[in-house]
């Protein structure tokens, strides 16, 4: 498994294209005018008012609308962080090592928010998920500062390693490590990449971490309210932070400032690492080169097409997303309709999975697959859907395929879900129409004639639209090569002027068209 991180560099926007074994599994935009809200910003902001119906507190943090901060994500030692804050704010306390702060009693979790927080109270508060639709941010005031290997949470003493590492001997070593490095009155998470590391990987970890906390805390006097106190490291640094493994083969770069950016960072994380970073210089756009912009286009609209037919419709409500799973109609040499449908089936879990981290799906996901009657085969669907998301790193949760063949997913939603407009302009409608971009017509063209030549039909001609007719002959290797070399058959093409855009036909030998 090879995966390649390509970065396309704008004036206004980093977008950031995750390739695994050539296939685009995580798209990440940085826009350097929009939101100043990110998942891990940290501020000193006030309490507006409490709200004991919901248990829970609006809080100004400089949002257009009141960010939201529930009793249940205050922290046990939400007491002991006010008092800090008060201190610190006012010039009173002047060291920040945590060391020598008393710890005030913690609070009952079954508690009332008018307990704990009082209006126009100053707060520290991260955001954990960013604002989405109508709401503002979600916040909490159990505050962590992620690094590479670990990450640090003040007021807190606790250990716990990442349930990732599942080898005993390994995860008692990085205790007993972390405890003899760990300073009082911090605790640690230790993340499933410090797997293998030595203690002095990890200090130097935890050194950074304590510098940012002290630079945190040197802000907090006489600092505005609202104001940003920590922000979360610029986009590429984060994604490398929290992704990047020995699996990855190359990071490709359009920009040669945004170069040097990620040159240093991997000298810091992965010095071994630092010459797969490589400058990406040509008259072809990097996104094109890379086949990222092709994959865009055909993996952000309503139909998704994957591989022998297969096809996925995705649908969004209010409430939740719901996928539905199409064999595409297609014959193959499966024994029963049964062995058809957990083919399609599996086919489509490695789909969903690409999809929901694609386009960063969150909130309650409803999947029909193709119903089957075997428990066994309803288990080994539940089994390759649970292990194709194994890699995602959002919270979630998969139910059992039901009776109906219906999955539940729940998937944690802490940014708003990435969505990009595949239609363009209609060069055969009304001024406005809008018709799918080519290559997603191209995919269903490319369906039909894998259904078709599966039924040994030995000469196909294709009549089609002269605009796609050039998108499908032209370029090397095009895509009509591409077909010989998988089919054996050479499919002659014929441009209709009287089509429509979307209209294609395919023919015999005898002329008579099939269906």
């Amino acid at each position: 498994m090879n995966k390649e991180l390509i970065i396309r560099s704008g004036s206004s926007k980093v977008d950031f294209a995750l390739l695994k074994d050539g296939k685009l599994i995580e798209l990440h935009k940085e826009d350097n005018n929009s939101n100043q809200f990110n998942v891990g910003d940290i501020f000193l902001a006030k309490i507006r008012k409490t709200v004991p119906g919901l248990n829970a507190a609006f809080v100004n943090v400089g949002y257009e609308k009141d960010a939201f901060l529930h009793y249940h994500d205050l922290g046990p030692k939400v007491n002991s962080l006010l008092k800090f804050v008060k201190s610190v704010s006012t010039g009173k306390l002047k060291d920040f090592s945590l060391k020598n702060f008393p710890f005030e009693e913690e609070i009952d979790k079954d508690g009332s928010i008018n307990d704990a927080l009082k209006s126009n109270q100053s707060i520290l508060v991260q955001i954990v998920k960013e604002p989405i639709s109508t709401k503002g941010p979600r916040l909490s005031s159990e505050l962590s500062i992620a690094g590479r290997f670990i990450v640090l949470v003040p007021f807190s003493d606790r250990v716990s390693i990442s349930q990732k590492i599942e080898d005993k001997r390994e995860k008692s070593r990085l205790k007993k490590l972390v405890h003899s490095i760990k300073p009082k009155g911090f605790g640690v998470i230790v993340r499933t990449v410090a797997e293998g590391k030595k203690v002095a990987e990890l200090d130097k970890d935890m050194q950074n971490l304590l510098a940012k906390w002290t630079a945190m805390c040197k802000k907090l006097h006489k600092a505005e309210v609202p104001s940003t106190v920590l922000s979360e490291m610029d986009k590429a640094s984060s994604i490398l932070r929290d992704l990047f493994n020995d699996t990855f083969s190359a990071i490709h770069v359009d920009n040669k400032a945004l170069y040097g950016d990620i040159k240093e960072t991997m000298q810091r994380i992965a010095p071994k690492k630092e010459s797969i970073v490589k400058l990406y210089n040509s008259d072809v756009p990097i996104f094109e080169k890379y086949g990222v912009e092709r994959q865009i286009k055909s993996s952000f609209g309503k139909t998704v097409s994957s591989s022998k037919g297969t096809y996925l419709v995705i649908e969004h409500t209010e409430a939740l997303h719901v996928i539905d799973v199409n064999s595409g109609n297609r014959s193959n040499k499966a024994k029963s309709q049964e062995e058809t449908a957990l083919e399609v089936n599996l086919i489509a879990a490695t789909e969903v999975a690409r999809q929901l981290r694609l386009r960063d799906m969150g909130g309650i996901i409803v999947v029909d697959f193709i119903d089957m009657s075997s428990a066994e085969n309803r288990k080994k669907l539940f089994q390759r859907l649970k292990d194709e998301m194994d890699s995602d790193k959002a919270k979630h949760k998969i139910l059992p395929p039901s009776k109906f063949g219906l999955v539940q997913i729940t998937r944690q939603r802490v940014r708003p879900e990435m969505n990009i407009k595949t239609l363009e302009k209609n060069p055969n409608g009304p001024n406005g129409a809008e018709v799918e971009a080519p290559i997603v017509l191209i995919q269903k063209i490319s369906s039909d004639l894998d259904r078709i030549l599966t039924r040994g039909v030995k000469k196909v001609t294709l009549n089609v639209h002269p605009f796609i007719a050039a998108f499908l002959t032209q370029g090397f290797p095009s895509i009509r090569s591409k077909w010989f070399l998988e089919h054996k058959k050479w499919i002659k093409i014929l441009p209709r002027d009287a089509y429509t855009y979307l209209e294609y036909h395919f023919y015999n030998d005898k002329g008579k068209r099939i269906k």
